[in-house]
């Protein structure tokens, strides 16, 4: 990994951002910039303001069309061109007029239904309404009034007016002249609605609905004309709209990362991390694109000043094959190891798959993994693409557990398949062996029986042997990253350094002799008692060797109770690391155990009527449990002790992950929100 310096002419910088967007090239780092001049700032806002107007342009284009845009910038989408910003106003333009005809349209059918309904109402008048609308001594009242109102309403005008129902709430109110005031009076009293008819609309009844239902049709014509241009406007444009939201999108992005450059009114400054073989193309594509009118200096992460000082990590990106890549994700969970330091990713990948198929084995089950492991990789099905992540892990433990369930005989949990092909194997190795008798029916029997339970002590045995490697290789990573990073002290006396790894091992080889007959000797005490001083007068030792005064930093009482503390955690944490594995065996056993019951209850109703669909029914359901909630236990399980039997080991402190600069995906945010974060730490200094 270098860092790269690049100080890069106003001009040029959006090129040349977009060129390590698309290459992905930078993780931006944490950097000292010159404050932007104002003029500069106004800029960019502006600049800003205008891309955000552009792209609100295109959404409301393309939601008018129903077309989805990209939430990101597609692959194939370049920074907007002049021509662009004259493409989007005719495009939006055209469709805006569709929208505002349509909308024009709609309020038109709108009104003319609700008049229409309304006017359904004038059925019972038998007089020409242009007739009884201009009579001089009449004043007439066409609205809605709810039946309760209107009987009283009848009752308060006595005879100073007429009230016609002309069906359900709608009325016909009739009244002289003079009687117009007290009538309009009692309607306003009784929350009367009055109804419009509209001008243009003038004779019987009947003409009225007829009128009314020719417009209605000639407006559902234009309607379904707007929606006929509509679709035609959504073929002509959709690829546009989503290739100028992409360039718009992509324009927003290089400005927001601008605005957090440093810079003077004629020059960009970037600083970043890049990979050690990726310079030499980087410097050759910016000079190129730049036709040399840029800046480039590199650094070794030594010859940085913020790494030095400790105030900037350097990234760190793990590069392995298809297998161990799978469970990369495990490691970046949990976190990222430090730059230069031993990077565990390989071991996670073998103990997960391992300790996965020890725990889960059945060769039908572990098909169903490797199934679906190989239904979400790349060549598997697009349906299943969201869950890609996983399919490497999905198709190693599945191997792993069809590997286990050839030991243990089970097959969907059904443990009479494999008997006879079992029997036949291993009569052949025995009688190549030179040793005659009856074969077993399987390699390994899980279920206990008064046969076969010291073969389980030697399993729980077995799994306790994986824990002590597991645990081992961990306390050695942490030891190696220490002496890289020259952390002599922690490397030594702590109690994951080698002093931790010999009472561990010492402690281990008294208990293997002592288990085969041996016995405790007065060299033991001296093997333990070695390494826990190491451990307890460590931190005094180192600070006497380096130099450091005073040697008890905190004072005679504090060393003890620590170093007293210290030694009681070193024990119960080897104690409680190693006893830990015994939960594979366990898991183990569970799952023969939940395949038996199974296997029995479907052997059990198979005798009842209906009984061989019973027991497929019986099969189908319990093998579905187990694969998905025992599948879930076991992989909870192993990532569990992934976290606190090895990470702990040596994750005491976390790296920060390579998230270069790029316009599609997670890793954008990730090195926007990186750079955003080391702007607000340097404001903070």
């Amino acid at each position: 990994m270098k860092q790269i310096e690049l100080t890069v002419l106003a001009k040029d910088v959006d090129k040349v951002i977009e060129f390590l967007g698309r290459g992905a090239f930078m993780h931006f780092s944490k950097e000292d910039p010159t404050a932007p001049e104002k003029a500069a700032s106004i800029h960019n806002e502006k600049i800003s303001k205008d891309i955000g107007r552009q792209l609100e342009k295109i959404r409301n284009a393309a939601a008018y069309l129903a077309i989805e845009l990209p939430a990101e910038p597609e692959a194939n989408n370049r920074l907007p061109e002049e021509a662009d910003q004259a493409a989007i106003e005719n495009i939006c333009a055209e469709i805006a007029a569709a929208g505002a005809k349509e909308n024009e349209e709609l309020l038109e059918k709108q009104k003319l239904e609700s008049t229409f309904n309304e006017s359904k109402a004038f059925a019972n008048l038998n007089a020409p309404f242009k007739d009884l609308d201009q009579l001089s001594y009449l004043t007439l009242r066409i609205g809605r009034l709810d039946p309760g109102g209107q009987v009283e309403l009848k009752k308060n005008l006595a005879d100073r007016a007429v009230v016609i129902p002309l069906g359900e709430d709608r009325i016909l109110a009739a009244a002289s002249r003079r009687g117009r005031f007290a009538l309009d009076s009692q309607l306003k009293k009784h929350s009367f609605s009055p109804i419009v008819i509209p001008e243009n609309f003038r004779g019987i009844p009947e003409e009225l609905l007829s009128s009314l239902q020719a417009r209605l049709k000639e407006v559902e014509q234009v309607l379904e004309e707007i929606r006929g241009q509509k679709t035609r406007l959504r073929q002509q444009y959709e690829a546009d709209l989503r290739r100028l939201a992409g360039a718009y999108i992509m324009a927003s992005i290089v400005e927001e990362l601008k605005g957090k450059l440093g810079t003077t009114q004629n020059v960009f400054f970037l600083s970043g991390w890049v990979h050690a073989e990726e310079v030499s193309t980087l410097v050759r594509g910016l000079s190129a694109l730049t036709e040399g009118r840029i800046g480039i200096r590199a650094f070794v992460p030594e010859e940085v000043p913020r790494v030095k000082r400790g105030e900037e990590k350097v990234p760190v990106s793990l590069k392995h094959g298809a297998f161990v890549q799978g469970f990369e994700q495990v490691v970046f969970s949990y976190g990222a190891p430090l730059y230069g330091t031993i990077d565990p990713t390989p071991f996670v990948a073998f103990f997960f798959t391992i300790l996965f198929g020890i725990m889960f084995g059945d060769v039908g089950q572990g098909f169903v993994l490797f199934l679906l492991g190989l239904l979400s990789s790349n060549r598997g099905i697009k349906a299943m693409e969201k869950f890609r992540v996983y399919a490497t892990p999905l198709i190693a433990v599945g191997i792993a557990s069809m590997f286990m369930g050839l030991l243990t005989g089970s097959v969907f949990a059904n443990e009479e398949l494999l008997v006879r092909p079992t029997r036949a194997a291993l009569g052949f190795f025995m009688s190549l062996a030179g040793q005659p008798g009856e074969p077993p029916d399987r390699i390994l029997h899980l279920m206990p029986d008064a046969d076969n339970i010291h073969k389980l002590f030697y399993f729980f045995g077995f799994t306790v042997g994986l824990g002590i490697l597991f645990n081992s290789i961990g306390l050695w990573v942490n030891v190696i990253n220490k002496i890289i990073l020259k952390k002599y002290e922690d490397a030594i006396f702590s109690k994951t350094g080698l002093a931790g790894i010999l009472i561990f091992w010492y402690a281990l080889f008294i208990g293997v002799r002592c288990l085969f007959g041996g016995y405790f000797a007065w060299f033991d005490m001296l093997g333990l008692t070695v390494p826990a001083v190491c451990i307890f007068f460590g931190p005094v030792i180192w600070r006497f060797i380096s130099g450091k005064r005073p040697v008890l930093k905190e004072g005679l009482m504090v060393f003890i109770m620590e170093g007293f503390v210290e030694i009681l955690e070193t024990a119960s944490t080897y104690i409680s690391n190693t006893v830990s594995f015994l939960r594979v065996g366990a898991f183990a056993l569970s799952h023969a155990v939940l395949s038996f019951i199974v296997f029995t209850l479907s052997g059990m109703v198979s005798h009842l009527v209906a009984g061989p669909v019973l027991s497929l029914v019986v099969m189908a359901f319990g093998n579905t449990v187990i694969i998905l909630l025992e599948g879930m236990i076991v992989a909870i399980q192993v990532v569990r002790l992934q976290y606190y039997e090895f990470f702990s080991k040596f994750f005491t402190e976390t790296g920060v992950e390579f998230a270069p600069f790029r316009f599609r995906g997670k890793v954008f945010s990730s090195g926007i929100q990186g750079l955003r974060s080391s702007m607000v730490s340097e404001d903070s200094d």
